[in-house]
């Protein structure tokens, strides 16, 4: 199948070569022309821009960074919309903000555009070997339909219902998420405070209740000063952003979420926003003036 495929980064360029690699034909577009230049050389082949993917290709997956982009590169002049053929389906795996997603998918609707929204976690390690879990939400009968190319990118993939349900399930995992690393990074530096090696303190706990998958990925960055982001703190900022406007709108309070946002946002005004949200341990490596690793 020819797929058009809009937002090469970190995530974009593993989930462009794994459908590559279940066979598609893949047509891509991206402002920065290194990330293009790659996948051609990997076998894709380039648009000139979105309005010239959107009018051969019959299915379009964008993975762009917030919520205005999306609407940008969909809705704005020259957009998707602009060319796409009723019909054609749109699945938007950015992570954005719930009532943006109902947005888009009002704008496809009145061109005869179909769109499924598909979030994705686990980072640039499940990108590249195609285990994220994928989060949907639209039509059940077009959730279906595109299951066969959820699959070449995705393990654990899960209609959660209509638009917008799938990014306010991201949301919620990116609360945990969040909210897990703070732990993880708070209870690591207490161990080094009190004179016990980190290292032994998550071999010790990780097989228990504390364990997780959080922990397993990001705990041995903590321990190796490893900051090589797989998922950015800016990034993550953005999704907290999200997620405390949408409780805010639904009345439901997220004081936590609320901490581990200063803190993140404590490390962009330091200059990591760019790092691995693992970093955030250096927080906590601010505050002690002791380091983890």
């Amino acid at each position: 199948m020819k797929i058009g495929f809009i937002g090469l980064g970190i995530m974009g360029k593993p989930m462009v070569r794994n459908l590559m690699k279940h066979g598609h034909e893949l047509v891509v577009f991206d402002v920065v022309k290194p990330n293009v230049d790659m996948m051609v050389s990997e076998g894709a082949r380039a648009a000139e821009n979105t309005a010239a993917l959107a009018a051969e290709c019959p299915v379009i997956i964008t993975m762009l960074p917030n919520s205005p982009h999306v609407k940008s590169v969909v809705c704005g002049e020259g957009g998707v919309l602009s060319t796409a053929k009723k019909g054609t389906i749109l699945i938007d795996m950015s992570s954005i903000a719930p009532l943006a997603s109902q947005d888009v998918a009002k704008a496809c609707a009145e061109k005869g555009v179909r769109m499924l929204e598909g979030p994705v976690s686990g980072g640039e390690p499940k990108a590249i070997d195609g285990t994220m879990s994928i989060m949907c939400g639209g039509d059940e009968d077009l959730f279906n339909e595109c299951l066969p190319i959820l699959q070449c990118m995705g393990g654990d993939i899960t209609w959660c219902g209509a638009v917008g349900a799938g990014n306010t399930t991201k949301l919620a995992n990116q609360v945990v998420v969040a909210v897990n690393i703070a732990a993880v990074a708070e209870a690591f530096m207490l161990a080094k405070r009190a004179g016990v090696d980190p290292n032994r303190v998550f071999a010790a706990i990780k097989g228990g209740l504390a364990g997780s998958t959080v922990m397993n990925a990001k705990g041995p960055m903590m321990i190796e000063n490893n900051t090589k982001p797989g998922f950015k703190i800016d990034l993550h900022i953005k999704d907290l952003n999200n997620a405390l406007e949408t409780g805010h709108g639904v009345g439901s309070p997220l004081p936590l979420t609320a901490a581990v946002m200063e803190m993140f946002q404590t490390l962009h005004a330091d200059g990591l926003g760019q790092c691995d949200h693992s970093a955030l341990a250096k927080y906590y490596e601010k505050l002690t003036g002791d380091t983890i690793y």
